[in-house]
């Protein structure tokens, strides 16, 4: 499959006349616990000539496409459109960016969108997403009825993404497994966790679960944690300013044009 990605991404520069800046993988193959038959979600960020930058009007900067019988999801956001997203701390697009799944990048700018994310990385705007994530998750799972193992991955990956924002100043990693490594949780709840990966890696994306009390109510605790404590978290300090420099400089660079 990688080198049918790395096909296509040649293929949206060729038909679509821009420059793929990052092809990068999110949802369960970044996060570390895919299914057998999970899906492969590839999102780009790419730049488009310098004149296309220059009209009154907004043109489409986004794309969106399932190919291989829909084992293969694309979506891409334009370069403006993803640095304005950076300015709010987008949770998706840092996770785009630190994604630990790279299939193509210009490695200056991915470089430098990396070190910039830095100052805008708000912790607040990131509790509100993956305290939404995991509230949204949970309330689809009832413990008297199977549901899906990857429902309760989603929910215990957001709540510990949560529990990560509370005690540090980074954003959470990408890798459920680096989360986990890096936060002082109980024996009992890795060793859980540990044992529903090995299931998760082996059962299609339809295997129903059932039960899981335990960290069921980790996951709960976790959420009523952030709750509680994560509306006085402070919000990014990033300038709007070196955005717009990241901008330019990389449509100069990539265009070998002066703007």
């Amino acid at each position: 499959m990688v080198s049918k990605i790395n096909a296509y991404i040649k293929q949206v520069e060729s038909e679509r006349g821009v420059k793929i800046l990052l092809a990068s993988e999110t949802g369960s193959r970044a996060w570390g616990f895919p299914s057998p038959d999970s899906d492969y979600d590839v999102r780009l960020i790419y730049a488009h000539p310098v004149q296309w930058y220059l009209s009154l009007s907004e043109k489409q900067d986004s794309m969106d496409t399932m190919l291989e019988n829909r084992e293969l999801d694309v979506s891409g956001w334009d370069l403006r459109k993803s640095l304005r997203l950076l300015l709010r701390s987008n949770p998706p697009l840092l996770e785009r960016i630190h994604s630990p799944v790279v299939y193509a990048c210009d490695e200056v700018f991915l470089e430098q969108i990396r070190s910039v994310s830095q100052d805008f990385y708000s912790r607040i705007g990131a509790m509100h997403h993956y305290l939404n994530m995991a509230r949204n998750t949970l309330d689809e799972i009832d413990e008297s009825r199977p549901y899906k193992l990857k429902k309760l991955f989603y929910a215990l990956r957001s709540a510990t993404a949560c529990r990560w924002i509370l005690e540090k100043n980074e954003p959470p990693p990408v890798s459920f497994n680096d989360m986990l490594s890096g936060l002082d949780l109980p024996e009992t709840i890795l060793s859980d966790i540990e044992r529903l990966l090995d299931i998760k890696s082996k059962a299609d994306e339809s295997y129903l679960h059932r039960g899981e009390s335990n960290l069921l109510d980790f996951v709960r605790h976790s959420l009523f944690t952030a709750t509680e404590n994560g509306a006085q978290l402070p919000s990014g300090k990033g300038r709007s300013d070196v955005c717009n420099e990241l901008f330019i400089n990389t449509l100069e660079r990539i265009w070998n044009s002066n703007i």
